[in-house]
């Protein structure tokens, strides 16, 4: 076979996949699912994900908590997508995003603070803190017409810490109970200081830029 027909060979297979995804897809933007529909999904699943911690069912938490933040990251992607984008649906977007995380956070602070670990409970203080922090720079930053999507701990690289920290909860170390999840704990509380840190030196150095574009406007 020549690689001219080989090549052939391997673009059926893909356009068949690209066919059924975009036919997927159509469906999908043609049914009467909102983004905001998926929004409350996923909020359902971390309540759940909060549920399961105060009971120290921890993988069902993990698997609670996965479900919920992918929910919270299609709403988005989905509402772009689909052409069913509104002004509200952003907003309560962004809005529950912030409030499941901190939720979740908070009861992993409770079971911390149940036994007796006060470091661990203030590290999720600050861990809750420098999220909002992460989004609030970002947004602030961009109200200021400056785009600031920099640093390590986004979203997605923060869902992934907390639930490796669920799943791994029952896990005993050297007799210290949930002692990987404390670990998760005190890296996002590192992570996201550091981050909400980048994000404010990527604003000075930006609206320094601005200011004195505006100066020789002016």
């Amino acid at each position: 076979m020549s690689p001219e027909q080989n090549g052939t060979g391997q673009e059926r297979p893909q356009r068949g996949g690209q066919l059924l995804s975009d036919a997927a897809r159509d469906r999908l933007i043609e049914s009467r699912l909102t983004p905001n529909a998926i929004s409350m999904v996923g909020l359902i699943g971390n309540l759940a994900a909060v549920a399961f911690i105060f009971a120290e069912m921890w993988i069902p938490a993990g698997f609670a908590f996965v479900f919920g933040s992918v929910m919270d990251l299609l709403d988005g992607k989905y509402s772009r997508m689909s052409g069913k984008a509104t002004l509200f649906g952003a907003f309560l977007d962004s809005s529950l995003d912030r409030l499941e995380e901190g939720l979740v956070l908070a009861a992993v602070a409770w079971q911390f603070a149940r036994s007796g670990d006060e470091a661990a409970a203030m590290a999720v203080v600050l861990a809750v803190l420098g999220s909002l922090m992460v989004s609030y720079t970002r947004a602030r930053a961009e109200a200021l017409g400056i785009e600031c999507k920099v640093g390590i701990a986004t979203r997605a690289i923060r869902v992934v810490i907390v639930s490796a920290g669920l799943f791994l909860a029952d896990i005993t170390i050297d007799g210290t109970e949930l002692a990987i999840l404390k670990g998760a704990i005190y890296l996002l509380a590192g992570l996201t200081m550091f981050t909400m840190l980048q994000r404010i030196w990527h604003v000075y150095r930006q609206s320094k830029v601005l200011d004195a574009q505006r100066a020789a406007a002016a």
